[in-house]
């Protein structure tokens, strides 16, 4: 930790730190809320290596992690991004990843290409639903993460409540390396437990003293839960019995035992921030306790026809096994590919195979082509600094990959190969758009195309039933950011209209109709006449034609032409535009007609036929009913119950899900919750989650019908 080496090697600003060795290299994700400070942190850590000459503010709009326009714009992390820097000698990849819970795809990207996480958390705001999930999702993984409690400076920060929130939400083994010292709100330096040396920073420089005597009973309390923490975890056995026998416990010895802890993933050090205070202690940890990739588990490796591969590890003389952990569209430069190298080594303008990620049904297509690798850079902000290759466990940013989209697997050509791809969200808030002009029409399929190459949680559907453009994002924010794009970067407008939702249409009693097609011309006439009983048939039942036609009244090759109208005319509805389910027609009497009678007559009398039995019983309108089943926290469910009642929706169950989270179940109206994904993040201040799956139609109610667009 820092108490054992507080200094430490410069980066080299505006050069592109690189590794030669694996156990050199440390992969390390920020995760957290909105306004927790992460990207601060970035700036202080990359100042503080040299990396910069300065720390940018967020408020300024010159962070190194938030160069994106929309992310100006906004004064907040939407984009996944990298900030590579060196302290003693070890290169450290610091991914920046965005708080909000819109943009969660980049946040499991980040994730994907980590090998140790740090949660930072504000001293001023505490913990957040979404931290909490994203913590259990770590544990799930055995992860090693460690907690940076930013912002101690303040004015109402609160470093003792918020370390007691971190160790009863996160559970056992989270404990303090160091405490603020904080004098009329301001942050002198920090107290190292394990040493127990007061680190000055009062003077802008890190100097090192005896705390005073007022601080003895914190740091006996702190530092006490602290060691027996750590021995819990150490493999000397014999380590507890010593100290509870009250002898001392060599503190090299324990930061040694802290390191191999934490690397393991089953301590999590808390550490803190502020103006100037904490990046040395922070660096320490990163270097001496984060794992580096050789001790990070292999993703799951199949070849591209899924056969599990065995015997791959972080080498960089093995098979090559990259991946495409982000996607970007540079207006000049074209396609930037944020690449993990899991195995082997990446080197400029060889050949690679691109293997598909498995997320066809969002648009991206499923790729098994070779391609050419462009410059290799090392990318800090807007800088792409090149990089003559990535070894196994960096990562780089591959220039112009035509093809390889993000979750794709680069592997040799020789042997293709295939990486598991990584769970993401399903996006749940649908946006209908369209082009403001013809020429934005024009460009707006390539446009499209890019930000699908981009996003893996995007997904793009033309609905052929409502013929509208859907854009499935995550949320309100993932929808102004992708519209912002289309503008700004694209140079496209569009503008959102109301979402349809493909209703059905059926008869609601049963009636006898007539369609007659007589014409008659100077030449070649039409002569059609056929009777039907139309009928309704319960949910579900489709369409069913039957034939009850008698001496030949209708002969035999007109009657599927009588079958083919009616369908024809079901498919385009007979009162809404929308298609007819759940009908039987009898064919039961007819005429014909032995020169005028074709298939083509027929086919238009029983479309005739077919609307005029519309005009003797009432239409039914069908909507379409979705399965919800929402995962809260206990606390919400009597709120989540209560709103899917308010959207006529039917509750079917409860059921507990682990500790703490109940699991909803009802079925509702697809009507009542197209903006479902936004209401229920607001209810369950963005704890609650939500999956649907299409179960049936039923008749919308009356007062309702009226309001239903007709469909064009």
């Amino acid at each position: 930790m820092a108490e054992k080496n507080p200094g430490g090697a410069m980066g080299a600003a505006g050069r592109a730190p690189a590794a030669d060795r694996a156990d050199a290299i440390r992969n390390v994700v920020l995760v957290g809320h909105s306004g927790a400070g992460k990207t601060t942190l970035v700036e202080q850590l990359l100042a503080s290596t040299g990396t910069i000459q300065r720390a940018g503010r967020v408020e300024d709009g010159n962070t190194v992690s938030d160069f994106d326009e929309v992310e100006v714009r906004q004064q907040r992390s939407v984009n996944l991004s990298l900030a590579p820097l060196v302290h003693n000698s070890i290169k450290i990849n610091l991914l920046d990843t965005p708080g909000y819970a819109d943009f969660v795809g980049d946040l499991r990207a980040g994730l994907r290409a980590a090998d140790a996480a740090l949660f930072v958390i504000s001293a001023s705001e505490g913990i957040d639903g979404l931290t909490q999930m994203l913590w259990e999702e770590c544990s799930q993984v055995g992860m090693p993460r460690a907690v940076v409690i930013t912002k101690i400076d303040h004015q109402r920060a609160d470093f003792d409540e918020v370390l007691a929130a971190c160790q009863d939400v996160f559970g056992d083994g989270v404990a303090p390396l160091y405490l603020p010292v904080i004098t009329n709100g301001h942050v002198n330096g920090l107290i190292g437990l394990l040493t127990q040396k007061f680190y000055n920073y009062a003077t802008g420089t890190r100097t090192e003293k005896e705390p005073g005597a007022e601080y003895e009973s914190q740091i006996e309390e702190h530092r006490g839960v602290l060691i027996e923490g750590i021995i819990q975890e150490s493999e000397d056995e014999s380590l507890m019995d010593r100290y509870l026998a009250g002898e001392p416990i060599d503190t090299k010895a324990l930061i040694e035992d802290l390191e191999k802890a934490v690397a393991r993933g089953s301590f999590y050090p808390v550490l803190c921030s502020g103006l100037g205070v904490g990046a040395a202690e922070l660096l320490e940890l990163v270097t001496q306790g984060f794992p580096s990739p050789l001790e990070h588990p292999m993703p799951e490796i199949t070849s591209v026809d899924g056969k599990p591969v065995q015997g791959i590890a972080c080498d960089p003389d093995g098979p090559l096994v990259a991946e495409v952990v982000k996607t970007t569209s540079d207006p000049y430069v074209g396609r930037i590919s944020l690449v993990r190298v899991f195995s082997g080594t990446l080197r400029p303008d060889m050949t690679v195979h691109v293997s598909g990620h498995g997320l066809a049904d969002r648009g991206h297509e499923d790729h098994d082509v070779d391609e050419r690798i462009g410059t290799l850079t090392s990318p800090l902000g807007k800088q792409q600094r090149a990089t003559p290759k990535g070894i196994a466990g960096d990562i780089v940013a591959v220039a112009k990959l035509a093809r390889a989209e993000t979750g794709d697997t680069l592997s040799d050509v020789e042997r293709p190969l295939l990486m598991t791809a990584w769970t993401m969200p399903d996006p749940l808030l649908p946006v209908a758009i369209q082009a403001r002009s013809k020429a934005d029409e024009d460009k707006l399929s390539q446009a499209l195309s890019r930000l699908v190459a981009e996003d893996p949680t995007l997904r793009l559907e033309n609905n052929a039933e409502t013929r509208q453009l859907v854009l499935w994002c995550m949320g309100e924010a993932h929808t102004d950011v992708l519209l912002d794009r289309l503008s700004k970067r694209h140079g496209v407008e569009v503008e959102r209209v109301d979402l349809r939702v493909p209703l059905r249409e059926t008869f609601g009693g049963r009636c006898q109709a007539m369609g007659r097609n007589v014409k008659q011309t100077g030449g070649h006439g039409q002569y059609a006449i056929c009777h039907l009983e139309v009928e309704p048939l319960p949910s579900g039942g489709g369409f069913e034609f039957v034939d009850k036609i008698v001496g030949g009244v209708v002969p035999r090759q007109f009657i599927p032409s009588v079958e083919k109208g009616v369908r024809a005319q079901m498919e385009r509805g007979v009162v809404a535009g929308y298609p007819m389910v759940d009908v039987r027609v009898t064919l039961y009497d007819g005429k014909a007609h032995s020169v005028d009678s074709s298939d083509m007559a027929f086919q238009i009398a029983g479309q005739l036929a077919l609307k005029e039995a519309a005009s003797k019983v009432p239409t039914l309108l069908l909507e379409p009913v979705d399965e919800l089943s929402v995962l809260v926290a206990d606390d919400y469910v009597g709120s989540v119950m209560s709103d899917l009642s308010s959207r006529r929706g039917r509750v079917l169950g409860t059921e507990p899900v682990g500790t703490g989270r109940t699991l909803v179940r009802a079925e509702v109206p697809e009507l009542e919750i197209t903006r479902y994904a936004i209401d229920l993040r607001s209810m369950s201040h963005g704890t609650g989650t939500f999956q649907r799956t299409f179960l049936r139609y039923e008749p919308l109610p009356s007062h309702l019908a009226g309001k239903v667009a007709v469909a064009d």
